[in-house]
């Protein structure tokens, strides 16, 4: 049984990318914010109290085939090597297609479905293959936020849209694509948990009439959302610096969608997985953000659903401060929030 508690992503380090691939391909990791991921870091994160890893990877610099997008063998072991170091930890660890978006490979419009699929299918046939004797603690993410980038409602779910009804439609058969591939790869891949998301990943991705979960005999798929809620608070870098409990307003921003997505999936023992949310730092209160972690959190536990924060190792006031590790120290630099992800979840 899935027993996702609090988890942590960490991202802008095997997401990252470049237009061109460096001689050492694995230095790419570390192009985004000067570091790789260490044992260390997880055995920090681990031993703080956080039992789930999301490892947003992006392969689109690790294909010796880019036209069958065949993955190297140097990549899959640098995967496997972090992997291992959560798993022997007996934490839940969670991978993906983070930043690999592009009509080239993919892109969820039915101009570019034939593509999509051949991407989606042969990256997640390689990956299954690879990793098939993990057991359930190895949990795979079909692809990250699915969208129309650079259209008009890239970044809204507006189903009277028909250019959005297609790319949802679309996405419906990435997910099946994606689930049928896992599965048929054998070994510990049929009763795998899959993270599946709606358009954006966006809480509308997911409610919306049009959006279908692949089935799945064994109830083993989860729907994957995220949700930086209020915008103008937790994202938005021109928006807010206050959040109170107090403010009816500031809390329904998420416990509206979480009590559909409850009545929708959770009530129907459909799993559903926060498995990105946070509070960037505008050199506000931290006390605000403190109190706003608690809430979002407890409210999601209280609807049956889990957090993950994202960690971005960003605390330059120039970037989206979202870090709270200090990947080259293994200090937590805000232990309040850190407290508040971990008192709340349980």
């Amino acid at each position: 049984m899935l027993d996702i508690k609090c988890g942590f992503n960490l991202g802008d380090a095997m997401d990252a990318y470049l237009e061109k691939t460096p001689a050492d391909e694995l230095d790419v990791e570390a192009s985004w914010t000067g570091s790789r991921i260490t044992e260390d870091n997880i055995e920090a994160i681990s031993k703080t109290g956080f039992n789930t890893v999301r490892l947003p990877i992006s392969w689109r610099n690790h294909f010796t085939d880019s036209t069958d997008f065949i993955i190297s063998t140097r990549w899959l072991e640098r995967v496997r090597e972090v992997v291992d170091w959560c798993v022997n930890r007996d934490m839940y660890v969670i991978i993906n297609s983070h930043h690999d978006d592009g009509e080239e490979r993919f892109y969820p419009s039915k101009e570019h479905i034939d593509v999509t699929l051949k991407f989606i299918t042969s990256i997640w046939r390689q990956i299954a293959e690879y990793f098939k004797d993990y057991d359930e603690r190895l949990i795979f993410n079909a692809v990250n936020e699915p969208r129309l980038i650079g259209h008009e409602c890239e970044w809204r779910v507006d189903t009277d849209n028909p250019d959005v009804v297609s790319s949802i439609k679309c996405i419906n058969r990435i997910n099946r694509a994606f689930a049928d591939t896992v599965r048929a790869a054998g070994g510990k891949n049929g009763t795998r948990y899959l993270l599946c998301p709606g358009y954006d990943a966006a809480p509308d991705g997911a409610l919306n009439e049009y959006f279908e979960l692949p089935e799945d005999k064994d109830n083993r798929v989860i729907v994957s959302v995220h949700a930086y809620v209020p915008y103008h608070f937790a994202l938005d870098g021109e928006g807010v610096s206050e959040w109170s409990e107090d403010n009816p307003a500031d809390v329904e921003a998420f416990t509206g969608f979480m009590d559909r997505l409850y009545e929708k999936y959770v009530s129907r023992g459909v799993p559903v997985l926060i498995d990105e949310f946070g509070a960037r730092n505008k050199n506000n209160n931290t006390d605000i953000r403190i109190a706003f972690t608690s809430c979002y959190v407890s409210a999601a536990k209280k609807r049956g659903m889990a957090c993950l924060w994202w960690d971005n190792n960003r605390f330059s006031e120039k970037e989206e401060m979202f870090g709270l590790l200090d990947r080259k120290t293994n200090e937590w630099k805000y232990p309040g929030i850190v407290k508040a992800l971990l008192d709340s979840s349980k």
